[in-house]
């Protein structure tokens, strides 16, 4: 009976299983019949491509920025969303060297050196591309956009210092060299600049950036009179530094010459001719008492020789008169005439001594007064006037020393108009002009 009874439940038991998987087969075969199931799995697996009106038309791998340094390519594809052999690419106000393929949308440049060399590209500059693309077929279906490109430079270009002067400068004492110092600029510009020089300078104009202007005057005591060819040598540098202190550095050399102090040397030529003015005057007054005295002892002499020619003419009357007295004749007219010449001496002496001394005076001072004409400046900047001031002290010390033993009045009750007036009158001139 218990046999029975686990056989029976076996067979029911393979039953149910194998109802159960007749189902899951059924099952399983309708599954692919499914439209709706086999439609979303094909959409899934084979994308299709959607090219139509509706759809808007753009550039999908745009890149806003290019950078190319010199001597490098450049090959970037441009796509766009639909079908390009139905397109046309452009470019507008492309910078020199950049293509674009027509058909596919290819950029294409070759940054050759030449161009940059020749001024035709720029380092470091933005150039604005216009890119576009159009449909062959609806003038409406297009697109226009822009992208950036800028080239740079893989070689350092060192700044330099640029005085706007020769290296060599020559000037003499008392002039101002003055110039301006410049920087040409490369990768990085010159910020700064240091100056110093060989010796210490005074009243100088220091250069402290670029364009500053250096301005100098060297003082005429700046060079010695033991500096060989009588000139000095300064060094001028200029050192100039970016901001990564890369220096440059730019020397003048300033050659200074011995020259002539000309302010000085016209006071001193100025004092010259004054000390000669009042000597002059001083030589005209001792002139005048000379002159004086020469001319009070002609006075005498002349009034003695009249009284004189009267008391011999009265006697030669008188003897005249009494012809029967003949005895007297011999008496009156030898005792005149002999007493007469002794007397006239003594009273009157002629004064030899100070008409010479008041000759020598006059010429003295008629050639001091030529020389004072005849070395008269032509201007402050006169370039003989170290020799006409030397040539006045040297006329006027031989004055002196010929007039050494006159002595020489150094007070006057006349002014030097008053002098100049009797110096030159008619008179003083015709008594003491050359006689033939």
């Amino acid at each position: 009976m218990r046999e029975l009874t686990f056989c029976i439940r076996k067979t029911l038991g393979l039953i149910v299983l194998c109802t159960f998987s007749g189902v899951w087969s059924l099952a399983q075969d309708r599954q692919p019949g499914d439209s709706a199931f086999h439609s979303r799995k094909h959409l899934d697996t084979f994308p299709f491509l959607v090219d139509s009106a509706e759809v808007t038309l753009r550039i999908k791998n745009l890149n806003p920025y290019f950078s190319l340094h010199v001597d490098s390519s450049l090959a970037y594809k441009l796509e766009i969303n639909k079908d390009q052999s139905k397109y046309y690419w452009f470019l507008r106000n492309p910078p020199v060297g950049l293509r674009i393929n027509k058909d596919n949308g290819l950029l294409t440049f070759k940054a050759e050196k030449s161009y940059f060399l020749s001024g035709k590209l720029k380092y470091d500059y933005q150039y604005r591309v216009s890119v576009g693309v159009q449909n062959l077929e609806r003038a409406s279906d297009h697109i226009d956009t822009s992208f950036y490109i800028t080239f740079y430079n893989t070689d350092i270009v060192q700044s330099k210092v640029k005085p706007t002067v020769n290296s060599t400068l020559v000037i003499d004492e008392g002039d101002t060299v003055a110039f301006k110092v410049q920087c040409e600029n490369g990768n990085f510009p010159i910020e700064t600049i240091t100056f110093f020089a060989n010796m210490p300078l005074k009243g100088v104009t220091l250069v402290k950036k670029c364009d500053d202007d250096f301005i100098w005057s060297p003082p005429f005591d700046f060079v010695k009179e033991s500096d060989p060819g009588k000139e000095r040598t300064v060094i001028l540098s200029f050192v100039g530094a970016n901001k990564f202190m890369v220096r440059d550095t730019a020397q003048v050399k300033l050659v200074v010459k011995d020259a002539l102090n000309y302010p000085l040397t016209v006071e001193d030529y100025k004092l010259t001719v004054n000390v000669i003015n009042s000597y002059v005057l001083r030589l005209k007054y001792t002139f005048l008492q000379l002159d004086r005295g020469v001319k009070k002892t002609k006075s005498t002499r002349t009034t003695f020789d009249i009284t004189g020619s009267t008391t011999a003419l009265t006697g030669s009357i008188l003897s005249s008169s009494s012809s029967a007295n003949s005895q007297s004749i011999g008496k009156v007219m030898p005792s005149v005439g002999v007493s007469l010449v002794p007397v006239k001496e003594a009273i009157a002496p002629q004064k030899v001594t100070e008409q010479n001394q008041a000759s020598g005076i006059r010429t003295a001072i008629k050639r001091l007064e030529y020389m004072v004409s005849d070395n008269a400046l032509v201007g402050e900047r006169d370039p003989d006037i170290a020799r006409k001031t030397n040539k006045l002290k040297e006329e006027l010390k031989q004055i002196q020393v010929q007039l050494v033993d006159i002595p020489i009045e150094i007070s006057s009750d006349m002014s030097e108009k008053e002098l100049n007036q009797y110096f030159n009158s008619p008179k003083v001139n015709k008594k003491y002009r050359t006689k033939k």
